[in-house]
């Protein structure tokens, strides 16, 4: 009678295949085997291509580059490579169709004439002592002798200084092969004996391609929004993203396993790999750029509050905040289509719409601002806290004024509103600060008045005017600067050299208004005629003549002369300045009240001078009068 077989006997062939073989993860399973399977070497494998083929093979390699990009795969596939033997072939070659002789053990790591060390825990001269002695011997069973040196930046000075002769004459079958994240700490005596090849980041689309394949080849499943993440994640890395591609494909199958009943059991999910990893939602993130440009306090910490509840880090929050900064700003100058590779369809419009209402110096700015914020969430005991306050502060210096603002303030200029005026009032209670709040002016009929208002060159018309005042305003990058909103402007009416200086500070030429103002002594000037005639004090440069020339004829619209004279006319308008403030500070110290000031207080000085508008507007009409 035959016996019942037992409940282990009645398992499958495929649970007994799986017990006896343990899993591999991804990143060993799908290790390149030939040159043809790295992905994003194009360079290195050309380069060493054409070597091989022409018989220029170096005695010394050094391979570099961030952590899991393929060096020590690339050094391995090298060595296979110098020692390929195969039915018809029996020379180094850079194509190895089928696995050759040797193949197989320097792959796995156990050929007799490839050898690995790892340089951080064999540091010595003693290890490398050992390396040279080895290298006088012939190969055992390979054409050549390779020595893989991993991490060489590791090795001690002394123990470069003993490798150093041996790198630079070996035997004709030695061959080394160095691999080092850190590059800069291999001492240059090594670096000028080998050739170095540095192996570059894998960009995210090709890394998203390579999962995606990998994907299918497991028999897995995945969106490909999740594969982008994974790949952004990656930060560059192959080995980096499969290992995050195996805990996602892990993951996904253990909820199918439960049976959780969701359309996403079972597959790898976009959602699913920010849980994993603790990322926020892109588009919430979006939320909370606009938040804090559009300067609405609660709104921005309700939403970093939010993305903490749902297992956003607050450091992670902040660094995704200012990548969302950073892909604006790349859109604002170069372009949406240039910045776009590794961007959602999502990413694309909301980054290129903020793009379109933010400027510039703005983003300049928010990214500077975010990178100390970053910095003291990294370093504060309580992380939520301090990335809080980061946003709270970026939030109300949403409306401050831009350098540019605070230059024409200086000069007598007044700010415009960023909130143009066909905008109703905001009613109480609502946020009005930030850029965002700023929205395009209604059309509005002629009037007599001049508004200003921010135009980007998008704003201007491809109109041709006669008017060579607006092309020279049209010539100028207008982004972030305020320009009359009527165009063209009316030309300045000039009466006097000092309303030539005045101008020049309006155009904010500081170099030539210093010079007009303390290095030329006015002979003549005529403004009916379009003349200045004048003289060059010591430190004048000789071209300020041409340079006002054509300044003037830019900024007014119509023709000059300057010339230049051989005496000296005026005294030069800074030194009569300077001579009239000396004059007013000497007769302000004798009046009575400031001598009982200057008398109570002897270590008191009187710094500067400051007349009131309405005395300094008297005075111009004495003048004029």
């Amino acid at each position: 009678m035959a016996k019942k077989k037992s409940i282990s006997d009645t398992g499958s062939d495929a649970d007994a295949t799986a017990v006896s073989q343990p899993y591999v993860v991804l990143a060993r399973k799908y290790r390149p085997q030939t040159f043809d399977d790295l992905i994003g070497q194009s360079a290195m494998v050309t380069t060493l291509r054409n070597a091989f083929a022409s018989g220029r093979i170096a005695q010394g390699y050094m391979l570099t580059g961030v952590r899991g990009v393929g060096k020590t795969t690339t050094a391995r596939i090298l060595a296979r490579a110098l020692n390929y033997e195969a039915p018809g072939i029996d020379r180094p070659t850079i194509d190895m169709p089928q696995l050759g002789r040797h193949c197989k053990d320097i792959m796995e790591g156990r050929h007799p004439d490839v050898f690995e060390i790892d340089a951080a825990s064999n540091t010595g001269v003693d290890n490398i002592r050992e390396i040279i002695e080895s290298a006088q011997y012939t190969p055992l069973v390979a054409r050549t002798k390779v020595f893989i040196i991993d991490e060489v930046h590791m090795l001690s000075k002394g123990a470069f200084n003993a490798l150093l002769k041996t790198l630079e004459e070996p035997p004709g079958h030695v061959r080394f092969i160095f691999a080092t994240t850190e590059i800069r700490k291999v001492p240059v005596t090594v670096l000028s004996r080998c050739q170095r090849f540095d192996l570059r980041r894998v960009s995210q689309p090709v890394l998203a391609e390579h999962f995606a394949r990998i994907v299918a080849q497991e028999s897995a499943h995945a969106d490909a929004d999740a594969l982008a993440l994974i790949a952004r994640a990656a930060e560059g890395s192959v080995r980096d993203g499969l290992s995050i591609l195996d805990q996602a494909i892990a993951m996904s199958h253990g909820a199918a396993a439960v049976g959780s009943g969701s359309a996403a059991a079972g597959r790898v999910t976009a959602d699913a790999v920010r849980d994993m990893l603790g990322l926020a939602d892109r588009s919430r993130i979006y939320d909370l750029a606009e938040a804090l440009f559009r300067g609405d306090t609660a709104a921005a910490l309700s939403g970093l509050e939010s993305l903490h509840r749902d297992g956003a880090e607050a450091g992670q929050v902040m660094s995704d905040l200012a990548e969302a900064v950073h892909v604006v700003a790349r859109m604002k100058a170069v372009g949406e289509e240039p910045s776009s590779e590794g961007l959602s369809v999502e990413e694309k419009r909301r980054g290129g719409a903020l793009a379109a209402r933010l400027s510039m110096a703005y983003l300049s700015r928010a990214w500077q601002m975010l990178a100390k914020g970053i910095e003291e969430t990294a370093r504060s005991a309580n992380p939520l806290a301090a990335a809080e306050m980061a946003l709270i502060r970026l939030a109300y210096t949403a409306d401050l004024p831009t350098p540019d603002d605070l230059i024409r303030t200086l000069g007598g200029e007044a700010i415009s509103s960023r909130r143009p005026a066909s905008v109703p009032p905001a009613t109480e209670g609502a946020v009005t600060r930030g850029p965002l709040n700023a929205a395009p002016p209604a059309p509005q009929a002629n009037t007599a008045s001049v508004e200003t208002t921010h135009l980007t060159s998008d704003d201007i018309p491809d109109t041709e005017f006669d008017d060579p005042a607006f092309d020279s305003l049209a010539a100028k990058e207008l982004d972030g600067e305020l320009v009359p909103a009527h165009l063209p402007a009316a030309a300045p009416d000039l009466k006097s050299f000092a309303d030539v200086v005045a101008l020049v500070g309006t155009k904010r030429d500081a170099k030539l208004k210093y010079h007009l103002e303390d290095h030329v002594s006015l002979v003549k000037f005529d403004a009916a005629a379009g003349l200045i005639d004048m003289f060059l004090l010591p430190g004048a440069p000789p071209e300020i003549a041409n340079d006002l020339r054509e300044k003037l004829n830019a900024w007014t619209g119509r023709r000059w002369v300057v010339v230049l004279s051989k005496a000296a006319g005026a005294p030069a308008i800074g030194a009569v300045r300077r001579a009239e403030d000396a004059a007013d500070l000497e007769s302000l110290k004798q009046h009575p009240a400031v001598r009982a000031v200057l008398d109570a207080f002897p270590d008191a000085k009187i710094a500067e001078v400051r007349k009131i508008a309405s005395v300094a507007k008297d005075e111009d009409k004495t003048r004029t009068g």
